[in-house]
């Protein structure tokens, strides 16, 4: 809660407190309108998007990426969680449709990808490639093979899907939260350490 009070007041004391979802690798979706009620029970769901001014919206991260849109003319904003699972079940299309259906064009939507687990870092198991690869053929390139041991590029592969959307204006920060040098927190790092548990990194956005 005091990491989230520190980070509230960058955005200035008249923004509302930060809208975080509870998030389930899933590829849910959570919209705030005018008639939104917010609780204090979280929404399950890894992503949020909203057209509301002064309201922060994020999202919490440790390998995953973390997807930052603005749509420029309609002033609609969007966080989106996009681990491999719901980058794969389409939340970046959900978010992106969503955001149409409210009068945005993809012409104006500006995209970007915060750190994530990089490509040399990502190494996984044969299943998940195949459970890939059966979606689409073309996902092979999205993965390769060094060692005998498959990495996978997740940063990439969200790229590519947001360039799939017909999103053209993207800027990635190529950070490798793994790398330990690089400080930020990370899952996998913490896993192979033993850790009993590991900190999140935030990205937010909000309308002024």
């Amino acid at each position: 809660m005091n990491n989230l009070k520190i980070v509230k007041k960058k955005f200035g004391s008249d923004s509302k407190k930060i809208f975080l979802n509870h998030q389930i690798h899933s590829n849910k979706i959570v919209f705030i309108g005018k008639k939104f009620k917010q609780t204090k029970k979280k929404f399950k769901a890894d992503a949020v998007i909203t057209n509301q001014s002064k309201l922060p919206i994020g999202i919490l991260t440790a390998d995953c990426a973390p997807i930052l849109l603005y749509e420029c003319k309609r002033n609609i904003i969007a966080a989106i969680h996009a681990g491999w699972r719901g980058a794969l079940n389409g939340i970046i299309n959900n978010v992106i449709n969503f955001m149409i259906k409210k009068g945005g064009k993809r012409k104006n939507i500006i995209a970007a990808i915060g750190p994530c687990i990089s490509k040399d870092s990502y190494n996984i198991g044969k299943d998940l490639k195949e459970k890939f690869v059966r979606q689409s053929k073309k996902n092979k390139i999205f993965f390769k093979k060094k060692n005998n041991i498959i990495y996978f590029n997740l940063p990439g592969y969200v790229k590519y899907q947001l360039n799939f959307n017909k999103i053209v204006n993207i800027e990635t920060i190529n950070i490798d939260t793994f790398d330990e040098k690089n400080n930020f927190f990370s899952a996998r790092r913490s896993l192979i350490s033993k850790h009993d548990d590991y900190g999140r990194n935030i990205s937010i956005i909000m309308i002024n």
